[in-house]
């Protein structure tokens, strides 16, 4: 347990960081002054920093509430490194250790406990607090209580009982994913109505942002994007089913690639062992369905890449956080097809939700929809959403970098929309495509479409084309999907205004780019990767001896400043961004002994 010292004290000599970045000096000083807190931070900025330095600087010690063990065992991990005593109580701690861990927090032993929302719950584990000098509560993922929300947990309701059962102890909640309406619901839910609200821009300047769309292609475009950006590095590709998972993990490894598969139907062990090779070693990809993510810490992710369409922008931009946390340049790439949007709007349609829960869903997938189909700013559309104005175009996204053709799609709707009714309002898109094209299918002849007029109207556009158009109708809710037929479209009232030529339509044109190509560790300098290589090399020597990830010892950017500043004694060592005095003393000579040998070579 660390002697009182001042929060800037701790945040020097046990985490090596000279400075507070904003909010979090403001932040740890209201918990100081035993004030409740909100913070609404992006995801790598810093928030973890916000309630564990003020814990080690309070008598007593800090609960953390974390839903995820994953995220609890890196932040635990990470802290002891750093010399901090940090334990936790989850499902997968023994109970010899559970057991030490206890006593630990009676004696008085202890930083920081991380604890699961059911276990925290329980009367025995509030009795226990109740006896032992607690200086804090913090509530991480706080958008975990709101029903409305993307990742809802049912056991975070009850956490409102903290303020009736301790009255007396500040509290934080924290959140990187959090629309207004959430943010309301995080105050009412847990009793938060005086506290301080601090929210840092959502903005992640360090993320490129590529969306594609297209029916076809995602394989290859996905393989180009990892050679020829990526190649050695670690991701994350999310796909929507666990088949889909199973298939493309089996695919880029045929493409000898370090992939692996993670998802809920694979065993906890398989699970477990896939998840620790992804954050221990170098340059591994996890394909996974959203069961993976959320309790990673892993600070080099370098590209989140999605092969479906999420379901809503809170999913998109906490999943897309994943990639580049430790502020150096990071991608997401996601390509998408038609049949993404059909099969959510049907997802929502038949599921067992009240009215008003489908309706929202419905809301949030159409948001998605919009940030993917804009021909402007994307960042400027993504953080709009948060309640957020960027008043310039970023200038990293693909919009930006490449600004979309556009074309006057109003005639081309009309004979889309027009095959949709003469056709009956019961087909999907692949008939009304073959109808618009005129093509040999046996169907056609049999409904008698043949005779139609819209039969073979559409043949100054290609298949894709016209895919992408009903895409864009189903965006712009001129076409709904009739969810109790098999998935026909069907016109809706807004759909008149473009059939009588009252209203146009202009839309991006159908591509499918190519991904444009960079070296790979553009940072590094072609005269310093044999160093470079010597450093990551040496962590990871590290990091395997004591059963951790690499990162644990020190972030890529702290091995990066390493490199641009070639310190040359302990102490220069000792102003590298993230060496603290526990890791300066337990590492430091034999890093400089690297930095040394190699100023002797060059």
């Amino acid at each position: 347990m660390q002697a009182a010292r001042s929060p800037l004290d701790i945040l020097r000599h046990t985490f090596g960081y000279e400075q507070f970045r904003p909010p979090q000096q403001e932040v740890i000083e209201t918990l100081m002054q035993a004030q409740d807190a909100l913070v609404l931070m992006p995801t790598g900025g810093g928030k973890s920093l916000c309630f564990q330095i003020p814990a080690m600087a309070k008598p007593g010690a800090g609960v953390v509430v974390s839903p995820l063990i994953a995220l609890m065992e890196d932040q635990v991990n990470a802290l002891r490194q750093a010399g901090v005593a940090a334990a936790a109580l989850n499902s997968s701690v023994s109970a010899e250790d559970i057991r030490a861990t206890e006593e630990a927090l009676r004696q008085g032993q202890l930083d920081l406990l991380y604890i699961a929302p059911e276990r925290l719950l329980q009367e025995r584990t509030l009795r226990l607090l109740q006896q032992c000098s607690i200086n804090l509560f913090a509530i991480d993922e706080a958008h975990c209580v709101s029903q409305w929300g993307h990742d809802f947990r049912p056991e975070y309701l009850q956490l409102k009982l903290l303020h009736e059962r301790f009255p007396t102890i500040p509290r934080i909640a924290l959140t990187a994913t959090a629309d207004p309406k959430t943010r309301v619901e995080i105050i009412e839910r847990l009793a938060l109505q005086r506290a301080r609200i601090f929210s840092r821009s959502f903005d992640r300047p360090n993320i490129r942002y590529h969306i594609h769309s297209g029916s076809q292609g995602a394989r290859q475009a996905l393989l180009r994007f990892i050679r020829d950006r990526h190649d050695g590095e670690a991701g994350i590709v999310y796909c929507l089913s666990r088949k889909r998972v199973e298939e493309i993990a089996a695919w880029l490894q045929d493409e000898h690639l370090d992939a692996l598969p993670y998802h809920a139907g694979l065993g906890a062990e398989e699970r477990r062992r896939h998840q620790q090779r992804f954050q221990r070693d170098e340059g591994v990809i996890i394909v996974a369905t959203i069961a993976f993510g959320m309790g990673i810490d892993k600070p080099n992710v370098r590209f989140v890449a999605h092969l479906n369409l999420p379901k809503s922008i809170e999913a998109y931009y906490q999943e897309t956080g994943r990639a580049g946390r430790d502020g150096l340049p990071a991608e997401a790439w996601m390509h998408y097809g038609l049949q993404d949007v059909v099969q959510l709007r049907q997802m929502i349609q038949q599921s067992e939700a009240d009215q008003q829960r489908k309706q929202m869903e419905g809301h949030k997938l159409d948001a998605m929809l919009a940030l993917c189909e804009t021909i402007t700013c994307r960042r400027q559309t993504l953080l709009d959403y948060f309640g957020e104005t960027l008043a310039i175009p970023c200038g990293n996204c693909d919009n930006c970098l490449t600004p979309p053709a556009t074309w006057d799609a109003t005639i081309a709707a009309q004979k889309a929309l027009s095959t949709v009714y003469r056709t009956g309002q019961r087909f999907g898109v692949q008939y009304l495509v073959d109808v618009l094209l005129a093509r040999d299918d046996p169907r056609i002849q049999q409904w008698g479409h043949h005779r139609l007029a819209v039969f073979g109207l559409g043949k100054d556009l290609s298949a894709n084309a016209w895919r992408a158009l009903f895409r864009h109708l189903l965006l712009r809710g001129l076409v709904e999907v009739d969810s109790e037929g098999h998935g026909g479209l069907r016109l809706s009232p807004l759909s008149r205004a473009v059939l009588r030529g009252e209203e146009t339509l202009t839309l991006r044109q159908h591509e499918n780019s190519p991904s444009r190509k960079k070296e790979k560790n553009q940072e590094i300098q072609p005269a310093d990767q044999a160093l470079w290589e010597a450093l990551r090399q040496h962590r990871r020597e590290l990091a395997q001896a004591q059963g951790v990830p690499p990162y644990v010892i020190f972030h890529d950017a702290t091995l990066m400043e390493m490199l641009r500043q070639r310190p040359r004694s302990l102490a220069g060592l000792a102003h590298i961004p993230g060496v603290g005095e526990r890791k300066l003393a337990a590492y430091g000579d034999s890093f400089l002994a690297i930095l040394q040998s190699h100023d002797a070579q060059s």
